[in-house]
């Protein structure tokens, strides 16, 4: 993902917040977990939940029509399988490694242009790539985040990174329309998904226990016009979409139909890649330039699919692989990586905390604000009931999430402390749904409203506790 100083302040406005320049913030811990364990999902060498699109496969897959267009400006480039400048390594973080600060960094969920994130946990070695990207993840295996960042550089004695976000590397491994960007590829997914790790390459696997990271040219990508720029479960997508050509959106799961015949590929590292692309696919998260496809290989693998030399087999297999990639429309089922038949997802947020809280009565903003580590609006201690209200934040600006009209909607307050949150939601000028001051656990339902009657704007209003410090965070589902 490439951005400019423009591109970025779009995307951040995208949100519809009016984020405040924060100070440096520094991690709350949380419980330890086996986040650095050897087996098991949720871990380094095993990210994100086993129902994550990375872990989950389709069962008899429908795929579409659109084959993967060839190099247009440089016809002799092969599909890239690879690691290098526009890779990443993915380094684990431990209770020994001490804090560290990046600066000035572009945080979209935190609605910053400009701030400072302290990580707890920085570990010896860290550096961004090679290539304009600069990516670089961090795995905190004591917290359980995933840190992600863009163009992460060491400048004039200290860290500095164009834009930041994470995840939970026992999570999704997606973002959502509450917390939309967990990651600084192009789709909003951390680079760690979908990655060739080191450790699985020679791991006598037959095939990745995954779906794969795959970036696409402009002639194969959609423009956001004719075709979505992004579908589920991408949130985003880059703020030059306009110009693809293509029709594959960000998100799309690519796979080889099952009749491909993988065995007669004489190169075993990209027999492996073709076996995973028809079990699992591979998941497209960004854009690249003129390769038909690039699949993304942990950098310090030395990885290759050519050992010893030019090699026109391989040449010939990978022509192979771009001719038969189509994009999957359905699957007759779904499982998840241990196997266990899920349907839907999980019911996911369309309401975030992120943005301007005012105090009731005037007076500025403060003294609680939006934490995006807890997801949530967060009081100091206080001896007295504090009051604040946000108008900048709204419900889902991701568009396969988006509201309409007779949607059955439910309202819950997750709060300690013994903060409340309040949910109003006006046609208009006129209040149509007003949910009262809900404590920890307390929920209410509603239809959402007709936005052909007015404009539908949403207030969020919330009361810490007293004699304590205390949190709110108001979620809203379709019921």
């Amino acid at each position: 993902m490439r951005f400019s100083l423009t591109q970025l302040r779009a995307l951040l406005a995208s949100t519809c917040i009016a984020g405040a320049v924060m100070a440096s913030i520094p991690f709350t811990a949380q419980a330890q977990t086996a986040y650095d364990a050897a087996t098991g999902w949720g871990t380094y060498k095993r990210p994100f939940s086993a129902d994550s699109p990375w872990n989950a496969r389709p069962i008899r897959p429908q795929l579409g029509t659109f084959e993967l267009r060839k190099p247009v400006f440089n016809p002799s480039w092969l599909p890239a399988v690879d690691d290098g400048a526009y890779s990443l390594t993915v380094f684990k973080a431990s209770a020994t490694d001490t804090p560290m600060t990046v600066y000035n960094v572009a945080d979209p969920d935190s609605a910053s242009y400009s701030r400072n994130v302290t990580l707890p946990h920085w570990p010896v070695g860290v550096t961004g790539a090679s290539g304009s990207d600069g990516h670089a993840d961090i795995v905190d295996t004591q917290t359980g985040i995933v840190h992600s960042f863009f163009q992460l550089r060491w400048v004039g004695g200290r860290w500095t990174a164009t834009m930041y976000s994470w995840t939970r590397i026992d999570g999704r491994g997606w973002g959502d329309a509450v917390h939309w960007t967990q990651g600084v590829r192009s789709s909003g997914v951390p680079p760690t998904g979908g990655l060739i790790r080191r450790h699985e390459i020679d791991d006598g696997a037959d095939y990745y226990q995954h779906a794969l990271a795959m970036a696409l040219p402009s002639q194969s990508l959609a423009n956001g016009v004719t075709y979505p720029s992004y579908v589920f479960p991408a949130t985003t997508a880059d703020a030059t979409a306009h110009l693809n050509t293509g029709q594959i959106p960000l998100g799309t799961r690519m796979m080889l139909p099952a009749s491909f015949d993988h065995k007669s590929i004489t190169s075993p590292a990209l027999r492996k890649v073709a076996n995973t692309l028809k079990v699992f696919g591979a998941m497209v998260v960004d854009r690249t330039y003129d390769v038909a496809f690039g699949i993304y290989v942990e950098n310090g693998a030395n990885y290759t699919l050519m050992p010893n030399g030019w090699d026109t087999r391989v040449v010939a297999d990978l022509e192979r692989i771009r001719a038969a990639l189509r994009p999957v429309l359905w699957g007759e089922k779904w499982v998840d990586g241990d196997g266990n038949s899920f349907e839907d997802p999980q019911k996911l947020g369309v309401l975030s905390m992120r943005g301007d809280w005012q105090k009731i009565g005037g007076g500025g903003n403060g003294p609680g604000s939006f934490d995006t580590w807890q997801q949530a609006l967060v009081f100091p201690y206080t001896e007295k009931k504090l009051s604040q209200v946000n108008y900048s934040t709204a419900a889902s600006h991701v568009s396969w999430s988006a509201l309409k009209r007779g949607d059955k909607m439910r309202f819950t307050s997750v709060a300690s402390g013994g903060a409340t949150v309040r949910l109003q939601v006006r046609v208009g000028t006129a209040l149509y749904y007003d949910s009262g001051f809900l404590g920890n656990g307390s929920s209410t339902t509603f239809t959402w409203p007709d936005a052909a009657l007015g404009k539908i704007s949403v207030a969020v209003l919330a009361d810490s506790g007293v004699w304590t410090a205390s949190k709110v965070n108001g979620v809203l589902i379709k019921n």
